[in-house]
């Protein structure tokens, strides 16, 4: 990875494209995960490259709602894999859910590569893998439509960034509680989930670990309450907002 100076205006950025890049060249990240990588780093700046109100809101929500879970499971693709493995696989520990590899542009040597990153990073158990325990979602046409039976085929609650939208829907069909990472809240994933945290995900990751690890010590009634007052309609509404008063505040400046 080429040094990139401390001082650099973008250097969170940077970083995150290098990350992707080095993913790429290490055989985790497709090369249309690139491309979909620029298309969120331009709703990021729209956001204005924070995490706001709406998201952490939205956090707090996907938090209880995992530990509310019976049998939760993290979806994981060749993005996830190269931005923040550890994270993923540290929120995976805290909450007992599952990690379970799950690729639209899928094969096999890419597969084993993610679950080799994952275990380097701690993780144990990682499902996606065998073929003798796969099953069919409904509804849906792509390579994501083979799931595991004990991950993501029996969850209720689905933890997905960097989603695509068909897959949300398969998933909400099929009675799973949707909780997705979506920069762009215009976004299929973004209306079909049930909660959507507009935020990178290298940045609201951490956040989501931090509120796990802080409502654990709530009971049920408590964590219910949580997501009963969350409206991810009014959500989504709020971080278009944000983008619109960003924009403003720019228009001013310019």
């Amino acid at each position: 990875m080429p040094l990139i100076p401390k001082s650099h205006p973008r250097v969170k950025s940077l970083l995150i494209r290098e990350k992707l890049v080095e993913g790429f060249d290490n055989g985790l990240v497709a090369k249309e995960g690139l491309l979909a990588q620029g298309r969120g780093e331009a709703f990021d700046y729209l956001l204005g490259e924070k995490t706001g109100r709406a998201a952490s809101n939205a956090i707090r929500a996907a938090a209880a709602q995992i530990l509310l879970a019976k049998t939760p499971v993290i979806s994981v693709n060749g993005n996830i894999a190269a931005l923040c493995p550890r994270q993923i696989v540290k929120l995976s520990k805290q909450t007992n859910a599952k990690l379970e590899v799950n690729l639209f542009y899928t094969n096999e040597k890419r597969k084993k590569t993610i679950i080799r990153i994952l275990k380097k990073n701690g993780a144990s158990e990682i499902l996606g893998s065998s073929a003798s325990s796969s099953r069919k979602l409904p509804g849906i046409d792509s390579a994501r439509r083979i799931v595991d039976k004990d991950g993501i085929f029996a969850a209720d609650v689905v933890v997905v960034p960097l989603e695509d939208g068909d897959r949300t829907m398969a998933l909400r069909n099929a009675g799973k509680i949707v909780i997705t990472f979506d920069l762009n809240p215009l976004s299929r994933t973004s209306h079909t989930a049930d909660i959507t945290i507009v935020d990178n995900v290298t940045r609201a990751i951490d956040l989501l670990i931090t509120q796990c690890k802080k409502l654990s010590k709530r009971n049920q009634k408590s964590l219910q309450k949580i997501i009963d007052d969350f409206d991810n309609r009014k959500n989504l509404r709020d971080n278009v907002m944000q983008i619109k008063n960003n924009l403003a505040r720019r228009a001013k400046i310019a």
